[in-house]
């Protein structure tokens, strides 16, 4: 059977494998286009477990919302010129519609989710054989709150969402506090959100360095309080001071939009950046 380039095209609309791979796999299977995608996958296969030990430390991160849920996915790979291909984007923004569409609550369940061709996991492993590159869904995050909010940072590197406790919220602040969470990656809402062993480890390195800086014991604690105090500042969202109007914090900046105004949740991804 002659393979034509209509079919070719289709295995690799199917796939995202190259013309000759796709023309190589229809040729051997004299056109049976679920044994030539077996083929491809098989190569795919092959590539991943050759490149396992690579690091995939580029890739493409996308977040999107609606009907008051966000989700945050990044799919990585080893080089940003794969990272910045059109097709790579495109299987990124597929892997997050699908994300929002199904709600999976996890990383297994959403690589687990089917698509035309297969799973999520196994469009990966054909995209790795149509690149060579190792490919891997290294995060999926997601918020469900009365409102949320979304913001990409230029580039494809860094996303982030935010949930807030009521509905529409101003789109302005919603987007200030997601950008706020982008350019100072706090660990987390309040100091209640930091676990006890940070608290413990922050405090414990500033009594020992004022030891050694030889101040006395009596007052150690109260020093490892204060820097406690100032990591709290710096490390979480409430705390930190507003980037673009340091004179007042988060939190003054959200009870000076609406007093009854909270922050619920929140998630960073970042790749390099």
């Amino acid at each position: 059977m002659a393979v034509t380039m209509a079919d070719i095209q289709h295995l690799r609309k199917m796939t995202g494998a190259g013309m000759m791979d796709c023309k190589n796999a229809l040729t051997e299977t004299n056109g049976d286009f679920d044994a030539a995608v077996e083929i491809i996958r098989k190569k795919g296969q092959a590539v991943a477990a050759k490149r396992e030990d690579r690091d995939a430390s580029e890739g493409c991160v996308l977040a999107k919302t609606e009907n008051g849920h966000a989700a945050v996915v990044a799919l990585q790979c080893e080089t940003d010129f794969v990272a910045k291909n059109a097709d790579f984007i495109a299987l990124t923004e597929q892997i997050l519609d699908k994300a929002m569409s199904e709600k999976p609550e996890s990383l297994e369940a959403l690589l687990a989710l089917p698509l035309e061709n297969g799973t999520i996991s196994e469009l990966i492993t054909d995209r790795i054989g149509a690149t060579g590159e190792k490919m891997e869904l290294g995060y999926y995050e997601f918020i469900s709150a009365p409102s949320v909010v979304a913001y990409i940072h230029p580039g494809n590197k860094l996303a982030t969402i935010v949930g807030f406790n009521q509905e529409n919220t101003d789109a302005n602040v919603a987007k200030d506090i997601a950008m706020q969470v982008a350019a100072m990656n706090p660990m987390g809402i309040s100091s209640d959100e930091i676990p006890e062993n940070v608290k413990e480890t922050e405090m414990k390195i500033a009594r020992e360095k004022a030891l050694e800086g030889g101040k006395p014991e009596h007052i150690l604690d109260r020093i490892a309080e204060g820097a406690l105090q100032k990591f709290f500042k710096e490390s979480t969202l409430l705390q930190q001071d507003f980037v673009k109007d340091p004179k007042m914090t988060i939190e003054q900046y959200l009870k000076q939009s609406d007093k009854e105004l909270k922050v619920t949740a929140f998630k960073r991804v970042s790749l390099n950046v």
